[in-house]
This record gives C-alpha cells, sequence and structure tokens, in this order.
C-alpha cells in the first residue's frame, strides 16, 4: 500500500534533513521525499504540526516469552512497543528456557513474525543456561538470527569465562552487551548503598560492584578485539571508564536508560515502592547528572529502557522479595522530549542518533533514514501533546512503570514498519 506523509518537520541527521517535507511510502520502501509530492494512487496522512523520524529502536527489552507469559508476552510487549513509537526492539535471552541456541532464536522469531507489532532482534546468551560455565551456541544462534550475546540478567561472572566468549564469539561480528554486576560484592543487595539504603534499612548494592565489572570488561575487549556494549550504565565512574575506553580507540559503547537518568534514589521512601526497585538499582543525583552530561557529550551512545514487566502480584512482595525491573517502552520517547529536547538539553537530531541510528549501527541491522530507497520504519509523534503516565492504562500486559503519574510533552502518533502502520493517529493497529 502507499502513504502519502504529508507536511510534515522531518529530523534525520544521517540524510540531513531537518524540515517540513512530504515522505511518500510505496511498500515497504521509501519512495519519495520532498516538497509538494503527488498524492496519486497514495493515502494521504496530513502530519502537519508532527515531527517524523527513522523509526525508533529499544536495544533492551525484555519480552518474557518464552517462559513467563504471565509477565508478558511477544504480542503484549511489542504492543507497548508501539505504542510507544518503537519500530524494533532488541530481546533479551533471560526466558525459559534460555535463549543460548538456535531453536529459541527460532521461536522468538517466528512468534514476533506472527503476533508481533514491531520488529524483534533477538539477542542470544552468551553461555549456556546463563550459568557462566559453558559457552552458548553461537554459531547456531546467529545462523538463525541472533544479533548480539548478552547474559542479561546477572552478566559472566568469571573473567576467564568472558575472555573465552569474546575470544570465541568475536569470529560472527556480533557486539557482547555486558551487564556489569559482580555477584560476590553486591550480594543480597536491594538499593544503592548510601544515606538512602541506611534510611530504609535496606541491604545496600554498591556502585563498585557495577564499575568493576565495567573495567573488566574493558580490559577484555582490549585483549580479545571484541566489540563490546556496557548495559544500562548507572554511575559517573562508570561512564569515565567508558570514555576513557573511547578515547583510547576501543570498541566500547554503552547505554544509559530513561530512569538511570531521570530518577535518583532520592525518590524512595518509606512506601517503598518496588516499581523503584531495579537492577543496577537509582543512584545518586550527582550521577544521574554525571549520565546526562554523557548524553549531551556523545559518551553515551544510546538511550534503552530495559523494559522488565512483572505481574502485579509479584511486585505487591516485600521490597526484598520483589523482583528487580520497571516497564517503560510506552514512556521513554516522551521522558526524552519532555526532559532533554524541550528543556533545550539535546535536539532532535541528537535524540535520532540515541533512540534510532545509534541502537541499530550498535547491533548491526538494516539501518533506515528518511530517504528514497531506505526502508520504511518511521516514527511520528506530536510534540505538544500533553499526558500522564498511566492515566489511560497500558498496552505492557505489566504494569510496573516507576513513571506512573508523571506528567510529559510529546507523545507517538503513528508508526511504520516496513511500510505497514502499525500505531495510527496513537492507537495500535
Amino acid at each position: 500500500m502507499a502513504f502519502l506523509l504529508k507536511s510534515a518537520h522531518v529530523v534525520d541527521p544521517v540524510a540531513g534533513i531537518d524540515g517540513v517535507v512530504d515522505v511518500k511510502i510505496d511498500g515497504d520502501k521509501i519512495a519519495e521525499v520532498g516538497e509538494n509530492l503527488s498524492a496519486e494512487g497514495c493515502e494521504v496522512i496530513d502530519l502537519a504540526g508532527k515531527v517524523l523520524v527513522p523509526g525508533l529502536v529499544d536495544m533492551h527489552v525484555h519480552l518474557r516469552e518464552p517462559g513467563y507469559e504471565h509477565k508478558g508476552t511477544i504480542e503484549s510487549e511489542t504492543r507497548a512497543a508501539a505504542k510507544g513509537g518503537f519500530t524494533g526492539v532488541c530481546s533479551m535471552p533471560n526466558t525459559d528456557p534460555v535463549t543460548d541456541n538456535g531453536t529459541v532464536i527460532e521461536y522468538v522469531k517466528s512468534v514476533a513474525a506472527r503476533e508481533g507489532h514491531c520488529r524483534v532482534y533477538p539477542s542470544g546468551a552468551c553461555s549456556k543456561g546463563l550459568k557462566g560455565e559453558i559457552i552458548a551456541e553461537m554459531g547456531d544462534m546467529v545462523a538463525h538470527g541472533a544479533v548480539a550475546f548478552t547474559d542479561d540478567g546477572r552478566g559472566v561472572q568469571g573473567a576467564g569465562m568472558m575472555r573465552r566468549c569474546m575470544d570465541y564469539g568475536k569470529m560472527f561480528g556480533k557486539v557482547f552487551m555486558s551487564h556489569c554486576q559482580d555477584e560476590d560484592l553486591v550480594g543480597d543487595g536491594q538499593v544503592n548503598e548510601g544515606v538512602v539504603s541506611t534510611r530504609l534499612g535496606l541491604l545496600g548494592w554498591p556502585a563498585e560492584g557495577e564499575e568493576i565489572q565495567i573495567a573488566r570488561d574493558i580490559a577484555l575487549a582490549r585483549l580479545t578485539g571484541a566489540k563490546l556494549h556496557i548495559q544500562h550504565i548507572s554511575t559517573a565512574r562508570g561512564l569515565k571508564l567508558v570514555r576513557a575506553a573511547k578515547a583510547e580507540g576501543l570498541d566500547v559503547t554503552c547505554e544509559a536508560t530513561p530512569h538511570h537518568l531521570f530518577l535518583t534514589e532520592d525518590a524512595l521512601d518509606g512506601t517503598y515502592d518496588t516499581r523503584l526497585k531495579m537492577n543496577p538499582p537509582l543512584r545518586t543525583a550527582a550521577d544521574a547528572e554525571a549520565l546526562i552530561a554523557g548524553v549531551v557529550d556523545g559518551t553515551v551512545d544510546a538511550i534503552a529502557t530495559d523494559h522488565a514487566p512483572h505481574a502485579a502480584w509479584e511486585k505487591a512482595r516485600e521490597f526484598e522479595l520483589a523482583p528487580f525491573g520497571t516497564t517503560g517502552i510506552e514512556c521513554a520517547l516522551g521522558l526524552v522530549l519532555t526532559k532533554l529536547v524541550e528543556t533545550g538539553t539535546i535536539d532532535y537530531a541528537r535524540m535520532v542518533e540515541l533512540m534510532s541510528v545509534n541502537p541499530r549501527r550498535i547491533l548491526g541491522v538494516e539501518p533506515a533514514s528518511i530517504a528514497a530507497g531506505s526502508v520504511a520504519d518511521i516514527t511520528v509523534f506530536d510534540p505538544a501533546a500533553t499526558w500522564t503516565v498511566g492515566a489511560d492504562g497500558y498496552e505492557s500486559k505489566a504494569d510496573n512503570c516507576a513513571f506512573e503519574g508523571v506528567e510529559l510533552t510529546g507523545r507517538a502518533t503513528d508508526v511504520f514498519v516496513g511500510g505497514v502502520r502499525t500505531l495510527a493517529d496513537g492507537v495500535v493497529c
């Protein structure tokens, strides 16, 4: 089907566009970009006052299926992704069975093709069963479509094991996405170790429990020549390590989440709100300030949500028994627009780099651009739309969102994935 997207403010730093033009979609590709394009044979969609950008990709999402369908499913969480304005997500492997072989990769891909509302780029585990003992079937997973390797959820604990994974896996040209958590140091930590953990009487999780593994994995990337991506970075010192690695010329990237950018440990109070329990934990205001500075100066390569749905009963338990994780894929775009773009901290072009261009580049998936011949993966948002997180419910199966009740400005209205409209006027198709 052909669409003519008229009069949108198109922003694409790769194509060098920042202005009002028309975009014509024919089939799964963009056919033309320009002013006053012919509408013959097209369904015309007037996007005056809206902003159109290359389709957003969230490179860190827990879809939960297979095995944890009580938390979320591929259908429900890709529906949430479409509602949030995303055209693609990278799924994490901590499923049941663990995504550590080609069979499970094929399962995720087949369900996504049948029921998904956006593209799903599956990542595969570094080690079998996420146990950090035996290398997973990396070649098999790549042959079936895995885009990256990660033991997200706990991380590879042994330095020797991580080295073997990198040495073996680098032949496939995929990135190693590292969940940096030294379990021996972190122990049963619940929240950031410091004033707040003391005040609430909760076991502390020291920043060093993350930073030691960041330093270790950067050193291993130097040793092996593997591509390294630091997941959900949360501390100022950790970011400093990444900045130094980049300056050295190592192939090291990192992501930050909206909750680590826009929330701090100070949000935790005597209500013991388990929606604020995440891994890694909310850090200090100084850490959040440093992360935002990293977003501005380019040290942070991507903004990813670490979208982690849980059943209501799981999060309703005592704080120390509740699982780690917050949802966020439905409000991430609104948060970035409200907290970073509207404040003048970054512009639309930098937002596109963080949420579209760089995630695709790091994952090595097909690029998307607002240019003739490019795949028609497109996100459209209304920069003036005001809304309250959670006021109208969630498309996700879960509602454990740390930003519940926050008022935002800017929201996705339309999404096209390969020329197929998956979000129309704010409604998932």
